[in-house]
């Protein structure tokens, strides 16, 4: 997919709405945009923080057919439920970082100026993550659906193991007694997979990681397959509802018989990036890589 800066016109504004912090960088973003001639668009949660009237609002699952670019201020999560609202639309994303990781949201708030003048120029890497699309099947029937940019957890409701079948494309891998599963993208690989004793992916590899929460076994590991990959659930009976998620939005219960597939969706979330990004670096700063070394490397 061609993406062109000179279609950059009208642009979608999207904060977290709990914190101040992300409301000065909105209206700074806001007010630069005017000035040199572009039209700024709310998401309607982000309008009701914002300090201007006769602006232009529109609903977040519908601002990516309005618009030619979306800025997201916050942190990786405003990002992530950005990214399922606008993937359908191929809008191109933005983030500016006002949360504790940012491995998404990678501008810096004091450079967020000069970095988005830089993007609207033309300047910028293409970075296309994919996305999962799940259904949770009872009887044969589709009972809820969902996407992620990140991942799709299955958990129990309590602290008490579960019982559940994994098949990929078809073939029984194993039955097994754990806390859960975590189904990962490249780009979920950096959060709670990461936690779960996980890989790392780099965003750019087409391939899914399954990663078992305490297996009652020790020669349970994380498994990595093909981005193409069908991977299916099955439930067995448990002492506790087995549930899962998707990017830690409300969790849904499964029942006996109830099954989960997960699968690439079919569109792509393009993430723009100023010139300079570098997913090692983001690593190294994000993950304290260096961290121990850094003093020794300045007396070198």
């Amino acid at each position: 997919m061609q993406i062109s800066h000179k279609n950059f016109r009208n642009i979608g504004l999207i904060g977290r709405p709990d914190k101040s912090s992300v409301v000065e960088t909105i209206s700074l973003i806001h007010d630069h945009l005017i000035s040199i001639g572009l039209h700024p668009v709310f998401d309607s949660e982000t309008a009701e923080l914002v300090p201007y009237k006769n602006t232009q609002t529109v609903s977040r699952a519908l601002l990516g057919e309005v618009v030619d670019l979306v800025i997201v201020v916050g942190g990786d999560g405003s990002l992530l439920h950005a990214a399922r609202a606008l993937v359908k639309f191929n809008t191109p994303v933005i983030g500016v970082n006002r949360g504790r990781l940012g491995f998404l949201t990678d501008i810096k708030p004091t450079e967020v100026i000069f970095k988005l003048d830089q993007v609207l120029k033309g300047q910028f890497q293409l970075d296309r993550r994919f996305l999962f699309e799940m259904e949770v099947r009872s009887k044969g029937e589709i009972i809820y659906e969902a996407i992620a940019l990140n991942d799709v957890v299955l958990h129990g409701k309590t602290v008490h193991m579960i019982d559940f079948d994994l098949s990929i494309d078809g073939q029984h891998v194993y039955r097994q007694h754990s806390d859960g599963l975590i189904v990962s993208t490249p780009t979920g690989s950096t959060a709670y997979a990461l936690s779960g004793g996980g890989p790392i992916l780099h965003p750019s590899m087409d391939a899914i990681a399954l990663v078992p929460m305490h297996p009652h076994t020790l020669s349970s590991r994380p498994i990595v397959v093909g981005g193409q990959s069908e991977i299916k659930i099955a439930v067995h009976e448990n002492r506790v509802m087995p549930m899962v998620s998707a990017d830690g939005q409300q969790s849904v219960s499964l029942g006996v018989g109830d099954t989960l597939h997960i699968r690439k969706h079919p569109y792509k979330l393009n993430l723009l990036h100023p010139p300079g990004y570098d997913f090692y670096m983001a690593c190294r700063t994000k993950l304290g890589w260096n961290q121990g070394f850094e003093s020794l490397q300045q007396q070198d």
